[in-house]
């Protein structure tokens, strides 16, 4: 099963595990040619600026409130992702994520 954008995973970065929210278009992800995704990771502990957002529980299937930063954004191996978690961000959602990406990218982006 290949993570699909806006789908919110746990990921095993070696002995470490992080949760993220994939990025990337869909021919990318479900392409057997490539092994990775793009993805936005989310942190425990941050603030609320141009490339980050604090986010609810209710938002994220998370147990606690956590900060989605987007200015981390990672190619992350296919083989990488562990588990789905059950929410999912609708497309009005990912155009926000799409905008903070591009903000850690062209600071005058809007």
């Amino acid at each position: 099963m290949a993570p699909l954008r806006g789908e919110i995973w746990s990921v095993n970065f070696g002995n470490k595990k992080h949760t993220v929210v994939v990025v990337s278009v869909d021919a990318r992800n479900r392409s057997e040619r490539v092994d990775s995704v793009l993805a936005v990771p989310f942190g425990s502990c941050g603030g609320e600026g141009p490339t980050s957002k604090r986010m609810e529980p209710g938002q994220t299937g998370l147990p606690e409130p956590s900060f989605l930063k987007a200015h981390f954004i990672q190619v992350i191996p296919k083989a990488v992702f562990l588990h789905l978690l059950p929410r999912q961000f609708s497309s009005s959602q990912m155009r926000e994520i799409v905008a903070m990406v591009n903000r850690a990218i062209d600071p005058d982006a809007k």
